[in-house]
This record gives structure tokens, sequence and C-alpha cells, in this order.
């Protein structure tokens, strides 16, 4: 396992959310699957809950009717963000878990290897294929002291963000140690396992002790313990320190997840709009802080004081607490549990208006508005900001009020609730099992494989740290178009380029996109392989691509390459055309990785390279890993 080459994995279990999942239900059928064949698959319906028209409500059906099919657990609409509740119900010290949410990296915090992948990645691991990576750097971060009052968890990861950008945590895998994990609790740990995603992580790993052991005893699951901790002199390929004790309430400004600065240096700036929940601070005890901050007061005139539970069973411990009463006195809007604003699914703010949120991401547009301008941050910071108006400080806000840190007193015991999961039937039962698609509900679209000559426009330039929010939007009005890729691809890059689409179908042709740094961060939805690749994309060239995407474009035919020099990027223009010739030898498994990428219109080459595995150059060569998978399973020709 040498860091950079690719190794394989065995996947015990797998987690699919509906704005992701009805894709991979889909491949699954494209493979010929029976059942599946992992220890747990489980598929959740938490992004899309919004039921404006039928579009959404025939996706849950569907997806019903695949979980019973193929052999998932499946949870309904209303029950839970799948991170914290796949931790509730079914995380597992020691297990591997493959999950088609680039949040899956949360579970994590049980001592779990969670990675984060494309869908049709995640489709594999359920046929039991292995989970293909390219081994991280295990970077170990030890942690000391405690958490001063008023900061939380949150901080820590905002602390990492501050200190490295979204583009930090690349090809590594984040090892959490030291004493000050004693303070931390397996909820805590989930805040800063979670948002690893946005370091560019492959994923987050804490020891399995006794903080594990409680949440597993309070969710009734004791016996799914294991204890996993690092041995003695345990090494790291890299090592860092943070002095818990030392931190302070932090904030990241629009419009980056790394854009990090203390509170104090944003305060007084006014807000309009206040959000608590998200898979990155789902435990009860943010909502219970939150609580706490609000009782008997009001939040400020002007203010959307926004309630985002994420679990029915932490709804319920809320509640048993009196603490929902408390929220509901102080203004709060309290919503159903799912990730609903997270993902622009409803709560847009208003155009150039702050929002302040426990979210994870807060990349341009991601919210629903375009013109957005969203901060992430704990929930102190949240409580105490929706009670003045403005960024407050709740160290500051604490001291005026007079309020000294609430003891939550939270119960030793959890409200479960397993009503809303629904297990798979018995395979005998299973295969009577009919898809039930609604109109909205289309085929996979056939991709044809890479010639061997390929010439075509730039359509598009991108600079850096394009998201998989501006290449395919989520949102309100895309999303609900999320099983329809002929009607989603009407969205594709039109967030950079309104006329993207339109180009694109008019010239009915190869095309090439040029990227900058870290292209495809964020989200691991394919469709942002997916429908650009229908419009005709076969080539990104970019400085350097985010670990999801590059995979998600290889797995659909389109070829990523990489800048020998990266100020070749200025060189290129939109609308010159780009030529790449004998691509069938450039890719044979042997050949080396690199390229003469052709600029007909300037008369330039560029030196270009890919990072692609031998399997994985079989896979763009045939367009896809379905039609690879296809080709394998057909019958030698007969002489």
């Amino acid at each position: 396992m040498e860091p950079g080459e690719e190794i394989g994995l065995r996947v015990d279990q797998t987690l699919t959310q509906d704005a992701t999942g009805t894709l991979v239900m889909q491949e699954l059928e494209a493979l010929g699957l029976d059942r599946v064949r992992t220890q747990v698959s489980v598929q959740y319906v938490d992004h899309n809950l919004l039921q404006a028209d039928e579009r959404n409500a025939e996706d849950h059906v569907f997806l019903r009717s695949a979980a019973r099919r193929f052999g998932l657990w499946y949870s309904k609409p209303g029950n839970g963000v799948s991170h914290p509740t796949h931790m509730q119900r079914f995380g597992v010290p020691g297990r591997t878990l493959a999950g088609s949410d680039s949040h899956t990296c949360a579970a994590g915090s049980l001592g779990m290897l969670a990675v984060g992948v494309g869908g049709l990645e995640v489709a594999l691991a359920m046929a039991g294929r292995p989970l293909h990576l390219r081994m991280p750097h295990i970077w170990g971060v030890r942690l000391t002291g405690e958490l001063p009052p008023w900061v939380s968890a949150k901080d820590v990861i905002l602390e990492l963000l501050r200190r490295h950008g979204v583009q930090g945590g690349v090809d590594r895998i984040l090892e959490y140690h030291g004493p000050g994990l004693a303070g931390l609790t397996a909820m805590d740990r989930h805040v800063i396992a979670n948002m690893g995603a946005e370091l560019g992580a492959t994923t987050t790993v804490f020891p399995a002790d006794e903080a594990v052991r409680d949440f597993l005893r309070a969710e009734g699951r004791e016996r799914d313990f294991t204890e996993i901790t690092a041995g003695p002199g345990a090494g790291y390929d890299l090592e860092e320190e943070i002095d818990l004790s030392a931190l302070e309430p932090l904030i990241a400004r629009p419009t980056s997840p790394g854009n990090v600065v203390p509170v104090r240096e944003a305060a007084g700036e006014p807000v309009s709009q206040c959000v608590v929940g998200s898979s990155a601070n789902p435990g009860l005890r943010d909502f219970a802080i939150t609580a706490a901050m609000v009782k008997g007061r009001q939040t400020a005139p002007g203010v959307s004081f926004d309630v985002n539970p994420t679990s029915r069973e932490i709804l319920q411990d809320l509640t048993r607490m009196g603490a929902t009463f408390d929220l509901i006195a102080a203004g709060a809007r309290i919503h159903q549990a799912g990730c609903l604003g997270c993902i622009g699914m409803g709560q847009a703010p208003a155009a150039g208006r702050n929002s302040l949120r426990t979210f994870p991401r807060n990349f341009p547009g991601r919210s629903g508005t375009e013109e957005d301008a969203v901060w992430l941050c704990s929930p102190e910071t949240a409580a105490a900001s929706a009670l003045t108006g403005a960024v407050t400080d709740p160290r500051d806000w604490a001291a005026e009020a007079g309020m000294e840190p609430p003891d939550l007193a939270l119960p030793e015991r959890a409200s479960v609730n397993t009503a809303a999961l629904e297990p798979p039937p018995p395979q005998e039962e299973a295969v009577r099992v009919e898809l039930e698609r609604g109109p909205n509900i289309s085929a996979l679209p056939g991709f044809g494989p890479l010639p061997a000559t390929l010439e075509g426009p730039v359509l598009l330039k991108a600079g850096d740290n394009v998201s998989t929010d501006e290449i395919s939007p989520a949102g309100a009005k895309a999303l609900p178009y999320r099983s329809n890729i002929p009607r989603l691809a009407e969205f594709t890059f039109t967030r950079l380029d309104p006329e993207y689409p339109r180009r694109a179908a008019e010239l009915g042709a190869a095309h090439f996109v040029v990227g900058g740094d870290n292209y495809g961060q964020g989200s691991s939805r394919e469709h942002a392989a997916i429908t650009p690749r229908h419009l005709g994309l076969r080539v990104v060239a970019a400085r350097s691509f985010a670990r999801i995407h590059w995979q998600n474009l290889a797995n659909f035919g389109v070829l990523a390459l990489e800048f020998d020099d990266p100020a070749d990027w200025e060189r290129i223009d939109p609308g010159d055309r780009l030529r790449l010739e004998h691509l069938d030898a450039a890719l044979a498994p042997d050949a080396p990785p690199v390229l003469q990428l052709r600029n007909t219109t300037k008369g330039e080459e560029y030196a270009v390279h890919h990072r692609l595995s031998p399997r994985q150059r079989a896979t763009v060569l045939a367009g896809g890993v379905i039609p690879r998978i296809a080709a394998e399973a057909e019958p030698p020709a007969r002489e």
C-alpha cells in the first residue's frame, strides 16, 4: 500500500441518499445485480424532501421499490439525515463503508473506514466488487487540552480549514489521536470527521474508545462495540497538533469553507438568517445548547431562525428534554428531519443578506439563491447571532447576557425509533418486486468508446475550486430532475455559463472543458460527470482535480488530464480547438502517462499527463465502467 498506488478495499456497508441513489439503483439494474452482496446497505431519503410537485414523491416511490428489489434497508422521508442516522443505527467500529455522498466520511467518528465516492463506485461495491482508491498518506492530528466554554467541535475543524484551506487534505486520511480526545463525544467527532471532506481528505478516522462505547450504549447497541485504537508508537506520514484549549469561535466567510476567520473579526455584520442543523452539526448536544441559549429570549427582529433536526430520534429526545418548546417560544422555525437548506432544498436566503449556518459548505449559489452570502459557524455562534441580529462571538454575548455555560443534562438513553426504517424483504419475495418508475425517471444514457483521435472546441474555461454544485447544480429547480439525465443536462454549468447547454447541444459533437486547480470539489454527485458527458464532453484539462469528481469522470468515459506546466492554462481561450491523437496507444496499460495536447487554433502544444490506473485506462477507452463491464461479459467472437 504505497501512497499514490491504486488499492482495492472490501466494502462491508454502503450508504446511498435520494439525490444520488436513483442513479445508483439504475446502475444496479444495468449491472444485472440480483441482490446486494454487502453486510448492510441502506437507502436514505433525506435530501429532496420538498414535494412541490409529483417528481420528488415519484423518486421516493422508485427508491423504495428498488430497495426492496435489491435487498437494501429503506429509511423513509423525514426519518433523518443519512450520516447521523447511519451512525445511530448501523455504524460499527472496524467496518468499511462506501457512500454516494461526500460526507460519508463522518462515520469515521465511530472508528469506521468510511469513504465518499461516486454512485457507480457504490453500485459496484454492492455487487461485491472492491472499492478502488489511490492509497493516501496518513495525517496524524494530535489533540491536546480541553475546549474552552462557548467553543465546540465545529471550531476544531474550522481551525484546520483556517490553517490548510480546501485542498489541505487531498490524498490524505486524517487520523485523530492524543489526550484531547477524552473531552470529545462520538457526536463531537462526527462534526470534525464530516467536514474533513471540505479539506479534500479521502476520509477521517477516530479511535473506537470509551466515547464510542458510550454512544453505542445510549443507542442500545453496545454489543456492536469493538475497541480499536492506535498501537504504541504508531507512526504517521505527516503530523500536526491542535491545542483545544487555545481555540476560539471561528467562522467561514462566503464563499468557501476555507475562508475562515475568528468570529470577533467579523462581529457586527448584519444577519437575516441563522440555521442550526445538517450533517455537519447533527448531535442532540448541538440543538440543546442552542435551545439553552435562546430559552426565555426572543430572536432579533428580521432574523429567520431555522432549526433542522437531523433525525427523528434527536427530535424526540429534544422534545423529551423540553428544549423543543424553548426553541419554538424563542421564534424558531422547526423543520422536518433532513438536509433541506444544506443542499438548497428550501430555506434559500434573501439575495445579498447574510445567512449563518451550521452547514458544511457555502459554495456560491448552493443555498438556492444565486447572490447568496452564506457563512459557516458553530451552533453557539449561530444562536448568539440570531439573538443579536449580527455576527456575534458567543463569549461576548454570554458576558453581556450574564450567562454561564449551561449544564445540558442530556439523556443517557436515546429515544430509539426504528418505525421509519424498513428492512429488506427475503430474497424469495424481493425477486418478485417490480421497480416503480414515474415518468420523470429516464434510463441511463449509453456512452460510446473514446476515439483514437479527438478534436473539438473548448466550450468552457473555468477557474480554480469549481465545485460540483457549479457543474450540476443542486437546489429545488434542478434536483427534482436528478433521475432524468436529458432534462438535468439543461442545467449543466449554467452557474458559470448559462449558454453552455445550448451551445453543446447545437455542436452535437465532442468538446473540451478547461479547468483550474481543485476542479470538481465538493459533492460526490456523479451527475456532474454524466450530464456534461451526455452533452458531448470527452476531455477535461485542468491544473488539478478533486478526488471524487476525478474518479467519476473516468467512470463515465471522460478523460481527465493535468497540465505539466500550470501556466499553460492561461494560454487557452474559450473557442480554441484542441486535438489529441493516438489515444488508443497513449492509454494502453503500459504506456507512459504523458500526452501532447495540440491547440490547432493557436498552433501550440501543451504537455499534459493523466493519473489513471490500467483499470481506469480501459474504462475511459471503453466509454465508462458499464460499457467496459458489458464488453468483458460478452462471449468471445467465434472464428
